[in-house]
């Protein structure tokens, strides 16, 4: 499959971006025309593959592994970061979260001494004010970057435990194999954040009550200012 997928976009035009990924124990992957992939490797917690088909002229897109390198103190090899990171309206966003958000997480990881459902939003929200504090300077010169986000989805494995965390509407599903059968079953670990579902439409009325407009049904689609569907954009 992969093969028939190569050989069909060996007739598209080759991408002019030059950043897919970021790794700390392995090589980059391969690009050939629109599909930059990584093949199946080993890794701390398992095998990994990877792959992203460029849609745009601009990959706004970024997506990165990181394996063996949370180390807390001298307890070794400490887990398995993957990240993927939808970007919307540029790339400055994803590929501010792909170089910085890893890196604040193993920040706050030695910090604490330990994994976390804490550490992790600490993360994110440090890598969220660092892009902010970017747009600030940047915007006399380059306004643009103010409408410039990304969705974010991370998974992080460490002593056994799977932790998923996101922003926007990527969705993380896990496979797992019924040995009985032989059937695989789809399990959805997160839930998006996106104007059609009710429940977010109601959070956002909540916590913007004198704003009529916050989310606005435009073409039967609903949407945040009648802009996006997706209501956590790193902004």
């Amino acid at each position: 499959m992969l093969s028939r997928l190569i050989n069909f976009l060996r007739a598209c035009w080759r991408s002019s971006s030059d950043r897919y990924v970021h790794t700390c124990s392995d090589a980059a992957g391969r690009q050939d025309g629109l599909l930059w992939y990584k093949d199946i490797g080993q890794h701390l917690n398992g095998e990994f593959s990877m792959a992203v088909v460029q849609a745009n002229t601009l990959l706004e897109d970024q997506s990165q592994i990181e394996s063996g390198c949370l180390s807390l103190l001298d307890s070794g090899p400490y887990g398995t970061f993957v990240g993927i990171y939808d970007g919307h309206g540029g790339p400055e966003t994803s590929r501010y979260v792909n170089d910085h958000l890893f890196h604040n997480l193993k920040r706050f990881t030695t910090e604490q001494q330990s994994m976390s459902v804490d550490v992790i939003r600490k993360a994110f929200q440090a890598t969220e004010e660092g892009f902010l504090s970017l747009v600030t300077k940047q915007w006399p010169t380059k306004p643009q970057i103010a409408a410039v986000g990304s969705c974010c989805l991370v998974g992080v494995i460490c002593g056994g435990t799977l932790y998923i965390a996101n922003l926007g509407d990527s969705r993380a599903v896990l496979g797992r194999l019924v040995q009985a059968t032989g059937e695989v079953l789809a399990i959805q670990l997160s839930t998006e954040h996106n104007a059609s579902i009710e429940s977010i439409r109601q959070e956002l009325q909540s916590l913007h009550p004198d704003d009529s407009q916050i989310v606005v049904l435009k073409h039967n689609v609903w949407r945040v200012k009648g802009l996006t569907q997706v209501s956590s954009l790193h902004k």
